[in-house]
């Protein structure tokens, strides 16, 4: 049998400011530091981080006063921000820039009087931040959450001629392409970002994963099962015709899938780190002492983004 490794896959430049964003905290101050749920939709990393004494919670008011409370890659309300200021807790924001950037469109098409459609998967922590930018004392207009094609056919707004959408950043590139031209074809007037809200890197794992599908027999995504853009990966696979199954890690192999298999893809969601592809690659090896790994080409990720100005400014 022969491995191929999807490229690029793992980490992204969110997540990676994610994780080193709690890591420096706790590296400043000790624990425990306070996050505002999973600060990435991954077990193992989130397992790492409890063991230096991150204390995850759902809510504020889980977390003592006078404490540090960091935001999620995910990113949170308005309303979320607010409480923190008025408690006085000390925050470090992990969001995700490029979901920031999304945050923005939000406000903007808010305050010019919008109706505003965000393209997302209903309950989502990306989602819920997004969706709690929308200020009604700013604007006129209201904002609806639509994810499915279905939803899109019959969803009625208040002002089909003054409407726009956003999307959530880590949905399937062909499903959203679907439901926006559903949302084209009720609403001509429609506006949208100058760019895909979908980021660069769930875009390019996608990409990735076709080129797989092509080649494989089976695909393996490693990823936690509440990670948007793992269940994604999964998904695609399978549209292109290919079994797959999302795992956590080496632990959650069963050897009867690889009856048959030739040739398996393995690839990793964006919170996923490569230890763990690592990891499958040692299991399957234990099985398949002859196995060789073939490394795809693919687009090349360069992005880093810097870290909060405050966390810096603690560390000089």
């Amino acid at each position: 049998m022969k491995i191929l490794l999807a490229n690029p896959r793992g980490f992204c430049a969110g997540v990676d400011r994610a994780i080193d964003i709690v890591n420096r905290a706790l590296d400043s101050f000790g624990a425990p530091i306070y996050v505002r749920h999973e600060v990435v939709h991954n077990q193992y990393v989130v397992n790492k981080l409890r063991d230096r004494g991150a204390i995850f919670v759902d809510e504020l008011d889980e977390i003592p006063d006078d404490q540090i409370v960091i935001f999620s890659a995910h990113g949170v309300s308005k309303a979320v921000r607010q409480e923190a200021e008025q408690r006085q807790l000390k925050v470090f924001d992990a969001t995700c820039p490029l979901v920031t950037k999304v945050h923005i469109e939000v406000f903007r098409y808010c305050k010019q009087g919008f109706d505003l459609i965000l393209i997302g998967h209903h309950g989502h922590p990306e989602v819920e931040g997004t969706l709690g930018q929308w200020d009604r004392l700013q604007g006129q207009g209201a904002i609806y959450l639509v994810d499915s094609v279905a939803e899109a056919q019959a969803i009625e707004v208040n002002q089909p001629d003054r409407i726009a959408y956003v999307t959530q950043t880590t949905l399937s590139m062909d499903d959203t392409r679907d439901i926006i031209a559903k949302l084209r074809q009720r609403f001509p007037r429609i506006q949208g970002p100058k760019h895909d809200d979908i980021c660069y890197a769930t875009q390019n794992r996608q990409t990735a994963v076709r080129q797989l599908a092509d080649q494989a027999d089976m695909v393996l995504v490693v990823g936690s099962v509440n990670s948007s853009n793992s269940n994604r990966l999964k998904e695609l696979a399978e549209r292109e015709g290919v079994r797959s199954h999302l795992i956590d890690g080496a632990a959650d192999i069963d050897q009867s899938w690889f009856s048959g298999v030739n040739t398996l893809g393995l690839t990793a969601g964006a919170s996923a780190p490569e230890k763990l592809v690592k990891d499958v690659i040692e299991a399957i090896r234990d099985q398949n002492p002859d196995v060789s790994v073939t490394e795809l080409d693919g687009e090349p990720e360069n992005m880093v983004f810097a870290l909060p100005k405050e966390l810096r400014l603690v560390q000089k």
